[in-house]
């Protein structure tokens, strides 16, 4: 092993002996939610701290205290602070550990491989004399001591395990199988590191998607959950019989969460393989767009609820469930919520996995393809209402649309099947709203955990899903191609139905977001992006504004950002804090109105999640900045109009003196 892949690098400084007495002994208990010590501030996933010092009536004074340089990477890095130290990921994929009051670099790990994006965990034993970062580096669990940075012998082989013994285990062939990388952080627990499989590949043949848990301290693999049931588990026979041996998808890609007072772990699961067509997969297919809770300690099955039924859209559950506690008649009861890409939110009672208010199964659009079997009818929550639009028409057209292109997109729609919500792909291509990328995503919501609140960050974006007759395994979606007339798609039609009558068919994939080729511009009218509140004590929406704004002629202020991901904060502060991209700004909603009380222009865009965290009496604000260059960023100066803009962490805080008084850090408003 070469030295850059094994020694700790440090940049011309040594340990400071303030960070060895830091971690030398455990810190005192503080209260809930007023740490960032875990990725979204906490196993619970909320994105929201009791700290209250930046508020509504100073929030206006914030300015910027440091920033770190990133180095050529974006960033989308969710920072953790311990103990006043700050774990970032910077430069060439290093793990970085910074004075959290200052931007000071302390030490640096470089990576063997490809290391997840998103964030990373913290672990340490009951006395505070082991203390762990564990991350996915190069498709290895690998565990380095949070005071240097060095690697920990004891931990699996040198310092990190081999994903893929997990499904070795399971009875997976794993010759052909490549390193497993996800960006998915996973959760600690315990003494367990909670680890979800990535499914490696895209197309009918993949790796299953299972959840794994291994001992934080020697990498042993204690349990694991078969995301496609084995033979005798639940949900086998939703699948063709033994599909457990070839059949892959149904991971949990984005985040997990973890309800450590009940020992809970609840992961939203992901597709069956292909994601667009299941001809070979007839079946509901369990776990696949599933949320699951699991026993944490055992990997056991608690309950479940299956949110798309045999999924054709790629409807994946795309964010951690949020966990949060409501009054019903009265009393408390603790949720669980999720939102997914459909623009739906469903809530569940946390232990029992019962429906706060009714779900509906309703009839839905069906397949005319040749070889699929998609379900007869898909779960509607009846309340809370939708937070995203779920239909798209010729009346919802963008007017900034080039006028040269509006008949030929108008062509496109008019000769797409467009039935609404669950209208499934089609040979003649078929309009999807949401898209598979719209909706909710990663990180895009937050709550507040004990007041009921929940705020969820959505896109609007219609997207073009055609299939056609192939005998390939498709390793992802193509571009998408001419249009094809209703001739061709009756030609098309046919010969699958012929081919179909001869035996197994299989299908390729093409989607477009229907771009202007023009400006880039997608082919609904603004707003395009939005925050939603909603008060779950009621199920109703408290409100609902633009998220952002995006530049170019003659588009309004408050038009919502566009092709938006972006990831809000939430404080006892009274505020929501939601960075964007395409504007690169960062903003400070009032929690009661959604006004915007307080934003500022970033040095590049912002699709991380933001953190914040309190020492010596100071709150501050980080977030990652560096995700947002492209054709929707503002000018800035520059004269072609695409700036490259800042890759860094940039932290902010008020100004000491009046205005910063020690925090109360009150845990309701």
């Amino acid at each position: 092993m070469t030295e850059k892949h094994s020694a700790v690098k440090r940049r011309g400084v040594t340990l400071a002996a303030g960070l060895a007495a830091a971690l030398s002994a455990g810190a005192a208990h503080a209260q809930p939610y007023t740490t960032w010590r875990a990725y979204a501030g906490g196993a619970h996933s909320a994105q929201y701290s009791a700290l209250d010092q930046i508020n509504k009536s100073n929030v206006a004074e914030l300015e910027v205290v440091w920033k770190f340089p990133a180095g050529e990477r974006s960033v989308l890095f969710n920072p953790i602070v311990v103990d006043g130290v700050m774990y970032v990921l910077a430069r060439d994929a290093e793990i970085v550990a910074l004075d959290a009051a200052s931007g000071r670099e302390l030490w640096a790990r470089p990576s063997e491989g490809r290391v997840g994006d998103r964030g990373i965990n913290y672990w340490q034993s009951a006395d505070g004399t082991d203390r762990r970062l564990l991350y996915i580096d190069g498709g290895f669990l690998t565990a380095i001591d949070a005071r240097d940075g060095k690697a920990i012998p004891t931990f699996g082989d040198g310092g990190k395990v081999d994903l893929r013994t997990a499904l070795a285990v399971g009875g997976r062939d794993i010759s052909d199988v490549r390193p497993l990388f996800t960006s998915n952080p996973g959760r600690v627990f315990e003494d367990l590191m909670i680890v979800s499989l990535p499914a490696q590949g895209r197309g009918y043949k993949a790796t299953p998607g299972d959840v794994t848990a291994w001992d934080v301290r020697t990498g042993e693999l204690r349990w694991v959950f078969h995301s496609i049931p084995h033979p005798g588990e639940f949900g086998y026979d939703t699948w063709p019989e033994d599909a457990y041996r070839a059949s892959g998808g149904v991971h949990n890609w984005s985040e997990l969460t973890v309800d450590e007072e009940n020992g809970i772990a609840f992961v939203p699961f992901g597709t069956a393989r292909f994601d667009f067509f299941g001809g070979d997969r007839p079946g509901d297919n369990l776990f696949a767009n599933s949320l699951v809770a699991l026993d944490a300690r055992t990997g056991k099955r608690l309950w479940h609820y299956q949110l798309v039924h045999h999924d054709v859209w790629d409807y994946d559950l795309p964010q951690a469930p949020k966990l949060l506690t409501i009054r019903r008649d009265g009393r408390p009861v603790d949720v669980v919520a999720q939102a997914t890409k459909q623009g739906f939110l469903f809530v569940f009672e946390r232990t029992t996995g019962e429906p706060i208010w009714p779900i509906e199964e309703r009839p839905v659009p069906q397949s005319d393809v040749p070889g699929e079997h998609t379900s007869p009818t898909q779960p509607f929550p009846t309340k809370p209402p939708p937070f995203a639009k779920q239909s798209f028409t010729e009346r919802d057209l963008n007017p900034f649309v080039p006028e040269a292109e509006r008949e030929t997109l108008l062509q496109r729609v008019r000769n797409a099947r467009n039935d609404g919500l669950f209208t499934p792909p089609s040979l003649q291509g078929s309009i999807g709203m949401p898209g598979h990328l719209g909706g909710a995503n990663w990180g895009s919501s937050a709550v507040d955990p004990l007041n009921g609140e929940l705020y969820v960050v959505s896109r609007d974006l219609p997207v073009m899903l055609r299939l056609w007759l192939s005998d390939k395994d498709p390793t992802m979606p193509t571009a998408y191609g001419p249009v094809i007339t209703p001739e061709q798609a009756a030609a098309a039609l046919a010969e699958a139905r012929a081919a179909a009558e001869r035996g197994p068919v299989r299908y390729e994939s093409a989607y477009d977001f229907i771009r202007s080729p023009a400006n880039g511009m997608g082919p609904i009218a603004p707003p395009w992006s939005h925050i939603t509140a909603y008060n779950l004590n009621t199920g109703e929406i408290k409100w609902r504004v633009p998220n952002g704004s995006t530049t170019g002629p003659g588009i309004p202020e408050g038009s919502g950002a566009h092709y938006a991901r972006t990831m809000p904060l939430v404080t006892a502060g009274g505020l929501v804090f939601v960075a964007t991209a395409s504007d690169w700004r960062l903003r400070a909603y009032d929690r009661d109105t959604g006004e915007v009380l307080w934003s500022t222009v970033l040095p590049g865009g912002s699709e991380g999640i933001p953190a914040t965290y309190e020492l010596d009496g100071r709150q501050y604000l980080a977030l990652p900045v560096g995700a947002g260059r492209g054709h929707f960023a503002p000018t800035l100066g520059e004269s072609d109009g695409t700036p490259q803009g800042e890759n860094a962490y940039v932290v902010f805080a008020l100004p000491r003196g009046g205005s910063d008084a020690p925090s109360t850090s009150t845990s309701a408003r």
